[in-house]
């Protein structure tokens, strides 16, 4: 199989891309890829970092707090897809698939443009205004929330999950002291995305040294844009801080704190993981927030809203979840029961019926 797939921006979307791309290279070994990012984001280093055919197109998102700006961003959009026209041509793909970002929408356009096949991915409960439009040129359109089926065309829309659902399950557990952490306490881990958050770094500042006294450890994932604002702080001995993280760490941690991103459910779920989740408000249709409302309902997770969030609802939420066993367990229970972890090979297989031209 031939494939282009596009996604970037933020590792919500690169890291299920990648999941997919790997997914077809399991079953297809011989499958042969080019991946269309931005020249700017984190797919245009993390993308050639792993040996994967790539090409940066410069792509920007629509200013709505300063209209007047956007025709820069058409222009620049026209060209996109004039360059995404030329790449396509060039490649001969059996199919497209986008897993969202600004950049695929040229690409996707352009692919169904030239008659090519097409495919996307929404990973959120609440589809974006990209994949919104992109839904009248894709061939299909897989979710990962059954709910979102609602949004799109019923004819061709698939409830498939989200492929880092299934990628996670088989990492192998990380070992704990190679963090410098002892394999017999109890683990939290922190992260507000994969590049980190200003609001969240102050308020994490604060709340690091209320941590000396307990008997857990910390891992505090800063992201890459956060790292040195850390650096001057006096840390106590069982927090740790980095810049980035492994995410099979978080198949021996007991518990996460995190932003509720769709590919962050989707790993919590699949490995059945506690957590405390702070719903990023400054996403389109506060989106994050209705993830996590959509677990916490099924007593599957605690949510603090990111104005709230200090040492004094943090700590006693970490203490009441790691010291009340029935807690745990019933959270656990209740991730297991939304789990989905075969997104992936869900995925693989809706991209060869549409590559064989099978009806879904």
């Amino acid at each position: 199989m031939r494939v282009i797939i596009t996604a970037g921006g933020t590792g919500g979307h690169i890291y299920p891309a990648l999941a997919i791309l790997n997914k077809i290279k399991e079953k297809e070994s011989k499958s042969e890829f080019l991946y269309i990012g931005t020249t700017d984001r984190m797919e245009s280093e993390i993308v050639p970092s792993k040996g994967i055919p790539y090409l940066g197109i410069e792509m920007k998102g629509l200013d709505r707090k300063h209209p007047w700006k956007n025709f820069k961003v058409f222009t620049i959009y026209l060209k996109a897809i004039k360059q995404a026209k030329e790449a396509i041509k060039d490649f001969k793909p059996d199919l497209v698939i986008g897993v969202g970002g600004y950049i695929t929408t040229p690409v996707i356009y352009a692919a169904k443009k030239l008659g090519y096949k097409t495919m996307i991915h929404e990973q959120n409960a609440i589809p974006g205004v990209s994949n919104k439009i992109l839904s009248h040129y894709a061939d299909r359109i897989l979710v990962s929330f059954e709910e979102s089926k609602e949004s799109f065309p019923k004819s061709k829309t698939v409830y498939t999950g989200n492929p880092r659902s299934e990628e996670i399950t088989k990492l192998k557990a990380g070992d704990k002291r190679d963090l410098g952490f002892s394999p017999l306490k109890k683990l939290v881990i922190i992260v507000m995305g994969s590049l980190g958050s200003m609001t969240m770094t102050q308020k994490l500042k604060e709340l690091i040294p209320s941590f000396a006294s307990k008997p857990y450890e910390v891992l505090l994932v800063t992201g890459k844009n956060y790292y040195q604002d850390y650096q001057s702080l006096k840390i106590p001995k069982n927090v740790k801080i980095v810049s980035f993280y492994d995410a099979k760490y978080m198949k021996s941690c007991d518990l996460i704190i995190t932003r509720s991103g769709a590919s962050t459910i989707a790993e919590i779920t699949a490995l059945a993981l506690p957590s405390i989740m702070v719903p990023s408000p400054y996403v389109t249709h506060n989106h994050q927030m209705k993830n996590a409302l959509a677990l916490e309902k099924l007593g599957a997770c605690k949510i603090i809203a990111e104005e709230n969030f200090s040492a004094k609802t943090v700590l006693p939420a970490i203490d009441s979840i790691l010291n009340d066993e029935e807690q745990r367990k019933n959270m656990q229970e209740a991730l297991k029961k939304i789990a989905l972890t075969d997104s992936a090979n869900r995925i693989y297989q809706e991209a060869k019926k549409l590559v064989r031209d099978e009806k879904k």
